[in-house]
């Protein structure tokens, strides 16, 4: 078995695909003090200030690269619906993002808070909010991916709330930073090579 090298200012990590392939029994929903908010049309901007605020930790970009135009078609789309998680001051701390837009089939896009939040008991109120969402009548099936970038209790979450894992792949990518898309100090736990290279 061989080594793969990754240059310098990209990533390489493994995606796992999970799918939820019926409606979960309903629970009682958690707690929380926060609210779960529908955001249609979402301004571009603000957009990309939560995302990465939510992302930036895991190296989250592929919504930073995007031109303005790409973008706000995306997010406009009426088949993809964009919520955002505000604390008792509405100020936003999280975001879920559900895409609508294959027949029968809702893809969870986005799901995260912000990393202060993690660990508190949020994530599984936020996942109740969203699947209470995501199985709109005619749905057959909800699907998530994760990668080996994500929060290290990812996959075991999505896992713990019903998602079965179907399929792992490699991706490989430009690394943000190396773009300018994240500063250099985002995620300081995965280590920045393209810097070092250039000495």
């Amino acid at each position: 078995m061989g080594l793969t090298p990754v240059a310098p200012d990209q990533l390489a990590t493994v995606v796992t695909t999970l799918e939820m392939p019926a409606r979960p029994p309903l629970r009682p929903l958690p707690a929380s003090p926060l609210r779960l908010i529908g955001w249609p049309a979402p301004d571009p901007a603000r957009y990309r200030l939560l995302f990465a605020r939510v992302g930036g930790p895991w190296l989250w970009y592929s919504r930073l690269a995007m031109d303005d135009a790409t973008l706000t078609a995306t997010i406009h789309d009426p088949q993809v619906a964009v919520f955002a998680a505000v604390d008792p001051q509405g100020i936003e701390v999280g975001m879920v993002e559900l895409d609508f837009r294959a027949a029968g089939i809702c893809e969870l896009s986005y799901f995260g808070l912000v990393p202060e939040l993690a660990g508190k008991g949020h994530g599984r109120w936020m996942m109740a909010e969203a699947m209470a969402r995501a199985w709109r009548p005619g749905i057959g099936k909800v699907w998530v991916r994760t990668c080996t970038l994500d929060h290290p209790s990812a996959l075991n979450f999505y896992r713990a709330q019903g998602f079965v894992a179907v399929s792992r792949t490699i991706e490989t990518f430009p690394d943000p930073r190396a773009l300018g898309l994240l500063p250099a100090s985002a995620a300081p736990h995965i280590p920045y090579l393209a810097t070092a290279s250039r000495r």
